[in-house]
């Protein structure tokens, strides 16, 4: 595979006018690899393959789509160690976590899209006629860096389940495990044009996707700054816009908690791929008399996390994955500290056994108030934020006072009284009491989080258009 060619139309191909980037290894600061930045000539040219390849992909049956599917799960399963040694040098995620998280994870939305897919019915009758549901056509997917391979594959696996075709544009900051993901899905044996890659960036690449009068979805996953862009430009075509975008979510620890486990937890749930991770719990919610029993739990979980060489088993935190991402950290933790808030543990600068990679010193703040910069920006790093609070009333206020909406926690000793709390936490998903992740149910936000779901049945039914079909 020549990194510095794009996927289209079954084959790599050179891009239209040679512009070359390196990707850069976040732990050692070097160039490791390069790609080719595309231009809107490069997306043309996959949109053509994809509205010819959807002619007759959308026409298969189930049975040929699962065969798919199953294909590119078999060729995923066989590559799972070097996607996962692939996204550790990229974007620094530890390879144990890259190889049990970062890369299982996205294996499980095609099995995902495998299972609903299986027992789906695209027709069935109601009132005096047939409902129908057919894939909506050409997706443009626009993906992260944080988890590179998660997010292609929670759009990729739905829409080529839909009998959908695609468009992909990874991040051009870590767009290597996409690629050879690309690979996976060539020795499946798709049809041409039925997927296609093309590197680039966000205003140029992105910004061509979002716009094509030839793409009839556009699915992205990011800021909530850049999902406001790709909406503006959608909206001139009409197309539908599935967002997923910030979060700020909040944890809250109720009083009759173990508030050293739910502390410890939350900690540790907070910095989940280095912190660089949409639906973390960043705000932690302590009741006002259990705060210093709360920083001193806080920094026991510090003190248990191994920040090092990610490519090294033991590492639990590897770097951030830029020098722009770091600089947007150091900013946040120094605008903490000028606000006024506790420095429980860490602080500025990188640690110093570390004289390379754009690590950070896990850290947690205290006495945070609502209005801080820290409490209301989304800062993707290893930052927590300790709030007090005096009633539950109030608790569940301040977590509620926020632009996004993307997730919520509670952590209770009565499953009853969490439950209440939880029904009314804005936000598309609420875990209670350190639940596991379910890739069956809906994952989205309510608010400036995004719209649309992912996942699941919900996940699927977003690459579906809807027909009444009266008087069969």
């Amino acid at each position: 595979m020549d990194t510095l060619k794009f996927y289209i139309d079954g084959s790599w191909v050179d891009p239209a006018a040679p512009s070359a980037l390196g990707v850069e290894n976040p732990a050692t600061e070097e160039v490791f690899a390069r790609i080719s930045l595309g231009s809107a000539g490069d997306v043309d040219r996959a949109v053509a393959a994809a509205r010819r390849a959807f002619e007759t992909y959308s026409l298969t049956s189930v049975e040929e789509r699962l065969g798919y599917l199953n294909r590119i799960i078999a060729g995923f399963r066989a590559r799972l160690p070097e996607l996962a040694r692939t996204m550790t040098l990229e974007m620094g995620a530890p390879i144990t976590f890259a190889t049990e998280r970062q890369a299982t994870v996205a294996l499980f939305h095609f099995e995902e899209a495998v299972r609903v897919l299986a027992e789906y019915r695209f027709e069935e009758r109601m009132g005096n006629g047939i409902l129908r549901r057919e894939p909506i056509g050409v997706c443009g997917l626009i993906t992260p860096w944080n988890w590179p391979l998660n997010q292609v594959a929670s759009k990729v696996a739905p829409a080529l389940a839909t009998g959908c075709t695609v468009v992909l544009k990874p991040s051009e900051v870590a767009p290597l495990s996409a690629m050879l993901f690309a690979q996976v899905v060539h020795e499946a044996g798709l049809p041409p044009g039925v997927f296609n890659l093309v590197n680039g960036d966000g205003p140029t690449v992105g910004e061509a996707i979002a716009a094509h009068p030839g793409i009839d979805m556009v699915s992205f996953t990011g800021s909530t700054t850049a999902g406001v862009r790709v909406a503006k430009l959608a909206a001139e075509t009409v197309k539908r816009v599935a967002q997923e975008l910030g979060g700020k979510s909040a944890n809250i620890i109720l009083d009759d908690a173990d508030l050293r486990a739910a502390v410890i937890g939350g900690v540790h749930a907070c910095y989940t791929n280095g912190g660089q991770n949409c639906q973390s719990p960043t705000r932690m919610l302590v009741p006002r008399a259990a705060r210093e029993a709360a920083f001193e739990a806080a920094r026991e979980a510090v003190g248990s996390v191994r920040l090092g060489d990610p490519l090294d088993p033991a590492t639990t935190m590897g770097p951030l994955v830029s020098r722009m991402q770091s600089g947007k950290v150091q900013d946040l933790i120094r605008s903490g500290i000028e606000e006024g808030a506790t420095l429980v543990a860490g602080g500025l600068g990188r640690p110093a056994q570390l004289n390379r990679g754009y690590y950070a010193l896990p850290t947690v703040f205290g006495d945070v108030e609502p209005g801080m910069r820290i409490a209301r920006e989304e800062i993707f790093g290893p930052v927590l934020c300790i709030l007090s609070y005096d009633t539950e009333e109030e608790a569940i206020r301040v977590a509620n006072d926020t632009p996004f909406g993307l997730a919520g926690f509670v952590q209770s000793a009565d499953p009853a009284r969490a439950r209440r709390v939880a029904d009314r936490i804005r936000a598309g998903r609420v875990y209670i009491n350190g639940a596991v992740f379910d890739r069956s149910l809906p994952f989205g936000g309510y608010k400036q989080s995004g719209n649309g779901r992912e996942f699941g049945v919900f996940g699927f039914e977003e690459y579906l258009e809807v027909k009444a079909i009266l008087g069969h």
